[in-house]
C-alpha cells in the first residue's frame, strides 16, 4: 500500500450560453470532451474572478463570434467525462445561463466544429447527435426569454 496521498478532485465550474433568436436556438458541435461530436450548447469553464454572465458571453462569443446579452442562471446539470473503460475522467457543473442575441452570425471557433441556429420546433425531430437535456435546457430558455 502507498503513502503517496490521492490528489483530491472536484468538479469543474462551468457555464452553457443558451442563446434564443425569435424562435431559434444557437448550438454548436463540440470539439472536445464531455460531449466531442455531440450538439450542444457554446459554453465552458469560467475563469478565476469572472461572474457567470461574464463567462457565457466570452465563451460564447469565442465558439461562434455571436455577441449577446447574458441574462438569468436558470439551471445546473451534471457532465460526467467518462473514459472508454468506464472510469470518470471529470466531473463537470454547468451552470446555463439565459443570453439575448445581440449581434454576430455563427461561426464555429475556438472549441466548435460547427456552429448553427435551430428552430426550436424542429430539434426533436432534426436527427443531430445531441447531448442531454439540450431540448430540455432550450424549451426552459425560450419560455425565459419571453417572460423579458
Amino acid at each position: 500500500m502507498s503513502d503517496t496521498p490521492v490528489p483530491l478532485r472536484r468538479p469543474i465550474p462551468a457555464v452553457l450560453a443558451v442563446v434564443i433568436r425569435e424562435r431559434s436556438v444557437l448550438l454548436v458541435r463540440r470539439a472536445n470532451p464531455p460531449d466531442a461530436g455531440l450538439w450542444g450548447f457554446p459554453g465552458g469553464k469560467i475563469d478565476f474572478g469572472e461572474s457567470l454572465e461574464q463567462a457565457a458571453g466570452r465563451e460564447l462569443f469565442e465558439e461562434t463570434g455571436v455577441r449577446a446579452e447574458a441574462g438569468r442562471v436558470f439551471t445546473a446539470v451534471d457532465a460526467l467525462d467518462v473514459g472508454d473503460e468506464g472510469h470518470l475522467r471529470q466531473h463537470y457543473i454547468l451552470i446555463a445561463v439565459s443570453c439575448r442575441w445581440l449581434s454576430g452570425a455563427p461561426v464555429a471557433g475556438d472549441d466548435a466544429l460547427e456552429a448553427a441556429w435551430y428552430n426550436l420546433d424542429d430539434l426533436e425531430t432534426a436527427g443531430l447527435p445531441m447531448s442531454v437535456g439540450v431540448v430540455d435546457l432550450a424549451r426552459q430558455g425560450w419560455a425565459l426569454s419571453q417572460l423579458a
